[in-house]
């Protein structure tokens, strides 16, 4: 019996992901989400982590023999790569992109390319996810508030502590929406902040009554939507993944365990009166 060329187990992970995405009936959109995704795996696969921040896109990935999933190590390796994950990015992104990587080992599986499943045991949803833990005291608002971060950082922490609203609401928000007399974003007014963050967010405004509150610091790429951009300066929307990585590399040296805190802490700080410090160790 001849074998057919795609019958044929590739020898890298970068081709069968080529492979999979072929077969997959996916769109234009859903498939690049899963390429990106997939291609995040390839570091853990060979004992590394995938880069944060700014280093992480449009990073080349390393080149991975397929055959490392069949290693009895893959199964650790991924799974602090899902740790490492959760402190950089929301939950439900986490879930996405080990989602992706369980479809591709199934159809990779089916035709007996791989044998063994290393995401079979792991579970983000049973780790403690970021909003169990404890919100931040006033003692370590106090001493965040005194931290050398910018208007934007700053801006940005204090509606958060000061609303309870969710980082990607807040990040959401546009500069027409921010009625900085009434202390309120509106329409809804559910919104609402104390007189030091109306402050922070006027001087952040300048003026600006279009485009997006909280910007990135340099110009938006090509093809960013026209909604995502601010149109005096150029720059666009903050997305919640560099937010929370600001937050985190800010927060460390005031975190006894060296790790740095989570946003979520800092929604919830006001949300309790003096709750108990814990670490964000697990």
């Amino acid at each position: 019996m001849t074998l057919l060329a795609a019958d044929i187990a590739p020898v890298e992970y970068a081709v069968a992901v080529d492979r999979f995405l072929a077969e997959t009936e996916l769109g234009a959109g859903s498939r690049r989400v899963y390429r990106i995704s997939l291609a995040g795996w390839a570091w853990p696969l060979v004992g590394r982590l995938p880069p944060d921040g700014r280093g992480r896109r449009g990073a080349s990935p390393p080149v991975v023999p397929l055959a490392l999933l069949d290693d009895a190590a893959a199964e650790r390796r991924l799974a602090t790569a899902v740790a490492h994950r959760m402190q950089h990015a929301q939950a439900r992104t986490v879930h996405r992109e080990l989602s992706a990587l369980r479809s591709a080992v199934v159809w990779w599986q089916r035709r007996q390319w791989i044998s063994a499943d290393p995401t079979a045991a792991l579970r983000p949803a049973d780790a403690p996810l970021p909003m169990l833990l404890a919100p931040l005291t006033r003692a370590q608002l106090t001493g965040l508030w005194a931290t050398a971060a910018g208007l934007r950082e700053q801006a940005f922490w204090h509606l958060l502590a000061d609303s309870g609203a969710a980082a990607d609401t807040v990040l959401a928000l546009n500069a027409d929406a921010i009625d900085v007399a009434g202390r309120r974003a509106r329409p809804t007014s559910r919104i609402r902040w104390g007189q030091q963050t109306g402050e922070l967010l006027g001087w952040l405004l300048a003026g600006r009554h279009h485009g997006p509150v909280f910007l990135t610091d340099r110009r938006a790429p090509a093809g960013t939507r026209p909604a995502d951009v601010c149109p005096l300066t150029g720059r666009g929307r903050l997305s919640y993944r560099r937010a929370a990585e600001l937050f985190t590399e800010s927060t460390r040296p005031l975190d006894p365990a060296g790790r740095g805190w989570l946003l979520h802490q800092l929604r919830r700080a006001g949300q309790s009166p003096e709750p108990a410090a814990i670490s964000n160790g697990v």
